[in-house]
Order: structure tokens, then C-alpha cells, then sequence
């Protein structure tokens, strides 16, 4: 038999080395857009189940000397086993267990169907649509005993949300929030540690070598959180990723910005579950980098392939059965004082010049300048356009309503404040404590406060607010569509009576019509991932950065002006 050539296993740098006929070599590559050739012509791939079974494949076509036969057949077939039994446990005729909870709890089979997949899979990125129970489907995995002690990773105002839910859902477990950032003696029930242990993100960085083999379980709750390689709480992340067994993430909205942020949210879970980052770069995304992160070229595709490999399982309400009626989102232009605009013209124009300099010498200058620059621009919008928003709000309050209000900027927070004292408004951002927040939610449930007005990204996972209201209003843009979304779905999630409305309130000046635009280039890339069925109003543009966009628009309108 003819062999094309020699494979082996870099046991070092676990990835397979072939090195084959040119004409091999290249169909090779030609096939696997995720392999790389080196300088003297070796084609590597890296060493995961998946690619394991590929190259097998290949080697039906192209017979070679394989040096560590065994490892590639291993992997292989451990593929070929886990994708046929999670497709035997997600088909329609599999009746999943169910699990010791409390009797009161209803245990949904789609809810139960996710846990065997994660407790088989020992991994899972768990994408269901906002408010279809994804917390219930964790505590469902604590009921085998395999994965406990667990650990929870929460939002610090979700820490207390998600003790309640076990004591409701699991009252046998013991559970513990942790009080600090750095370890302590954990404290005993009936002569035994915690069952499960429940922190924020922030604590987990000091707590991360203690629990390290200590915990065999860890759920990533809101894990959009470890979207950015570069922080802290993702090394961590990582520590405990290495030493523990049983991994799941829950997000609806797993990626805020652009598809790359999906490959480090998947290997906080699995490591190296897309390949390495240069090989999910080759295979899924853009040459090019815009905003210095990549974009996956067909967001669809990604989509199904992260299904069909199990790297995430994602239901939509119609797909359960559980369908709420459809958002009603509808922008609406208001006006705005240019006197905030002006006050900030000589500083920001000055930053927006610094941005459109093309000196490559400068890239770190221009980067703070346009951090300095959004900061700039995006208060200034939001403190002219925040008396139209307050008297907004107002007519719907006047016409019934009970609104969610979300903004940014503590200024902008203020002029709203001052312009609805008489509505007895409540706050839930990023300066009240757990405890404040918790008292500003009873006050609006209880009908005391009629404007609840909620930070961007403060209120993900929050639940119970579609008891009181069916109306948002976004007085404030943020850059990343599913931040919004995560915004809408605190009150269209199960539990909402009535048919809910977003109103996105945008002035023509300032950064608002950037930013609206923006949005809908994003959206391409969160939606095509998460529901590759779901149609792509606006396809992924790349006329340039966000900030360069604005800069030049501002500096146009101030020649303008003069």
C-alpha cells in the first residue's frame, strides 16, 4: 500500500504533525481551514477528540506511517461515542431521569433533558433563551453527588437570588455565600462543609487556589463574564477549570461583542474545545481585525457547529413550547440640549483627532484617547437627552405603566432622579449594595416606587420584575446588543402576563446614531451564533472602527456648525 507520508503526535505541544506529499499536504489544508503549515512544510493540528476523528477520516483517503496510532484512534472513537450518545439523549424519544428535588418543584423535560446532556458531557455552554429556568438546570446536576462540593459563580447582586433557589428547589444542600475575597474557614452544617459554595467574579481570583481540587463542580452562571482573556477573574476561571470535573456555563447571551469573545467563554469550560485560538481564527473568523477583536465570517455555520459538537445547547421558547409573545421594540427619536454637546466640543475634539491619526507609533495613544472619547461623548448624549427621556417616562407612567429605566452615566442618573422625584424612583446600579438593590426590587414590586432605574449591566439575571412591569425603556445606548437583551429579558422571561414593549429612546446628535448603527452590525454576530434560524436583519459591516466612525462624524458636524 502506497503510504503519502508520516504523522505524529508532539507530545510537548499536543498537536499532530504530518508531514505529507505536497499535493497531499495541500488538499489537507484545503480541507481543515484550521491547519497551519510550518516553514519546512509540516501541517499541524491540534490534539482534540474532534480532530482526531477528521484526520482518521483523512487517512482512509491518504494512507501514512502513523507513529502513535493508538492515541489518534482513541481520540477518535471517544468522539464518535460522546457526539452518538448526547444525540441519542436529545432526541425525541429519550425520557430523561428525574432528579431528588423538592416536591413542589416542576421539573420541565427540557430542563432535565440539559442536565443528563451536562452530566454526561461533563461540560456544557447552556445558551436557552432568558428565563427558561437554566439556573434550575445546575441544581439539578447537585443532586448527583458526582458534583459536589460544587461551586457557583454568580453577578454579586445574583449571590443571595441563587442561595434562595436551591434552599426552594434543593432545601437538603447545604449552602454557603462567601462573605470575602480571600479564603476563610467555611462554616458547618451538621458536622459537614457546604454543598455548595456561591461567590461573584471578583472573589473568585482569591479563592481560586484554595478551591482548586476542592470543588468537582463549577457553574459559570452570566458567563459572558469570562468573554475577555486579558482579566483576572479568567485566569482564575481557568485554575478552576483544571481542577475540576464537571463544568457548565449559563448564558442567553454567551457573547456581548464579536464571535471571537465566543472561543474564550468555550474554553473556560473545555480547554482547547474549539481548537487553539489560531486554529478558531483560521477555520471561523476574519483575517482582519476591527475594534482589535475578530469576527466569525458566517455566525450560522458557528452556530450549528457548537450545537452539533455539544459545545452548547441552546432552546428557544418555541422550541419548548413556553413561547411569550414577541417583544414590541420600538425606537423612538427624542431631542436633545446641544448645550451638553458644546461644553464637551474643544476635549472631544481634540480626542477625536488624536483617534483618526494614522501613526502607527501612536496605536496606544489612540486607544486611551478612544476610551476617553466614548466616556466623553456618550455622558454628554445621555446628560442632552435626559430631560426628554425623564418626560418620557413620565407619560407612561401617567398612562399606567410601570417602567424599567435604563441608563449609564451617574449625571444622567441624576437629572432623571430630580425630574421624577414625585414618582418615588428606585435604584439598581453599580453603587447600591446587594442589600439596596434587594430593598429597590421590593419597592417597585410592591407598587411604592413607580420607575425602577436599573445600570446597563447590573441587572443580568435578575428575576421578578415581570410581576410588576411589562415596559422598558433604554434612555441610555450601550455598544453591545446583548446587553440589551439581557435589559429586555428581566421582564419577558416566564411569569409575564402581558405582552412586553422596549422603547430605545435616541437623539440625533451626539454618539446615539453611531452606536444605533452599531448595534445592528453586532447583532449579526450574537444572533447567528446563538439561532442560526433566526434571520439576520443587517449582514456584519466592517466600513470601519465604532470610535473612528464617531470621531469622524463629530468633527464633521463641529466644521459644520462653524
Amino acid at each position: 500500500m502506497r503510504l503519502f507520508g508520516r504523522v505524529e503526535l508532539d507530545k510537548k505541544a499536543q498537536c499532530w504533525r504530518i508531514d505529507a506529499e505536497r499535493h497531499v499536504a495541500q488538499k489537507l489544508q484545503r480541507l481543515f481551514a484550521q491547519t497551519t503549515g510550518t516553514a519546512r512544510g509540516t501541517v499541524e493540528l491540534s490534539n482534540i477528540p474532534e480532530n482526531c476523528r477528521d484526520l482518521a477520516w483523512f487517512l482512509l483517503r491518504y494512507p501514512m506511517e502513523v507513529a502513535d496510532e493508538e492515541v489518534l484512534a482513541r481520540g477518535a472513537a471517544e468522539h464518535i461515542e460522546r457526539i452518538e450518545t448526547l444525540d441519542r439523549i436529545v432526541a425525541a424519544t429519550y425520557v430523561p431521569r428525574t432528579f431528588a428535588l423538592a416536591d413542589c418543584v416542576e421539573q420541565r423535560e427540557y430542563q432535565r433533558v440539559a442536565a443528563e446532556v451536562y452530566l454526561k458531557n461533563r461540560f456544557l455552554l447552556l445558551a436557552d433563551d432568558v428565563g427558561l429556568g437554566k439556573s434550575v438546570v445546575a441544581i439539578f446536576s447537585f443532586t448527583d453527588s458526582r458534583t459536589l462540593p460544587a461551586l457557583v459563580v454568580t453577578l454579586t447582586h445574583l449571590c443571595r437570588q441563587w442561595a434562595n433557589f436551591i434552599a426552594r428547589f434543593a432545601p437538603a444542600l447545604a449552602v454557603h455565600v462567601a462573605k470575602q475575597g480571600t479564603p476563610y474557614p467555611l462554616p458547618l452544617k451538621d458536622g459537614r462543609p457546604p454543598d455548595v459554595l456561591i461567590m461573584n467574579y471578583h472573589k473568585l481570583r482569591g479563592w481560586a487556589g484554595e478551591l482548586a481540587g476542592y470543588v468537582r463542580s463549577v457553574v459559570f452562571d452570566e458567563c459572558q463574564e469570562l468573554r475577555r482573556s486579558e482579566s483576572l477573574k479568567y485566569e482564575a476561571a481557568l485554575h478552576i477549570r483544571d481542577n475540576t470535573e464537571f463544568r457548565l456555563g449559563l448564558s442567553a447571551t454567551p457573547i456581548y461583542n464579536y464571535g471571537s469573545e465566543f472561543w474564550n467563554v468555550a474554553s473556560a469550560l473545555k480547554r482547547d474545545v474549539l481548537g487553539t485560538y489560531k486554529e478558531f481564527e483560521r477555520a471561523w473568523c476574519h483575517s482582519a481585525y476591527y475594534d482589535r477583536h475578530v469576527s466569525v465570517i458566517d455566525p450560522a455555520a458557528f452556530g450549528t457547529h457548537c450545537r452539533e459538537q455539544f459545545i452548547m445547547l441552546r432552546r428557544t421558547r418555541k422550541e419548548v413550547a413556553r413561547e411569550l409573545p414577541e417583544v414590541s421594540r420600538i425606537p423612538f427619536a427624542v431631542d436633545s440640549d446641544t448645550a451638553a454637546l458644546d461644553e464637551v466640543r474643544d476635549a472631544a475634539g481634540e480626542l477625536a483627532r488624536i483617534i483618526l491619526r494614522r501613526v502607527e507609533a501612536e496605536q496606544s495613544v489612540r486607544w486611551r484617547a478612544g476610551s476617553q472619547f466614548d466616556m466623553l461623548m456618550r455622558q454628554a448624549t445621555g446628560i442632552a437627552k435626559a430631560p426628554y427621556v425623564a418626560d418620557f417616562v413620565r407619560l407612561l407612567v401617567e398612562s399606567g405603566e410601570r417602567v424599567v429605566l435604563y441608563g449609564w452615566h451617574r449625571e444622567v442618573y441624576g437629572v432623571w432622579l430630580s425630574r421624577l422625584a414625585d414618582l418615588n424612583p428606585a435604584m439598581y446600579t453599580g453603587s447600591e449594595s446587594p442589600a439596596a438593590k434587594a430593598r429597590s426590587v421590593e419597592t417597585f414590586l410592591a407598587g411604592d416606587a413607580r420607575v425602577l432605574i436599573v445600570s446597563l449591566r447590573a441587572g443580568a439575571g435578575l428575576d421578578g420584575l415581570q410581576e410588576a412591569s411589562r415596559t422598558v425603556v433604554f434612555g441610555e445606548l450601550d455598544w453591545s446588543p446583548g446587553v440589551h437583551e439581557q435589559c429586555i429579558g428581566r421582564v419577558h422571561r416566564d411569569g409575564q402576563q402581558q405582552a412586553v414593549v422596549a422603547y430605545y429612546l435616541v437623539s440625533e446628535t451626539g454618539a446615539d446614531p453611531i452606536i444605533a448603527e452599531t448595534l445592528g452590525i453586532k447583532r449579526a454576530q450574537v444572533e447567528g451564533i446563538r439561532d442560526p434560524d433566526a434571520p439576520l436583519v443587517e449582514k456584519l459591516d466592517h466600513g470601519g472602527a465604532n470610535l473612528r466612525k464617531l470621531a469622524e462624524q463629530f468633527l464633521g458636524e463641529g466644521q459644520a456648525a462653524s
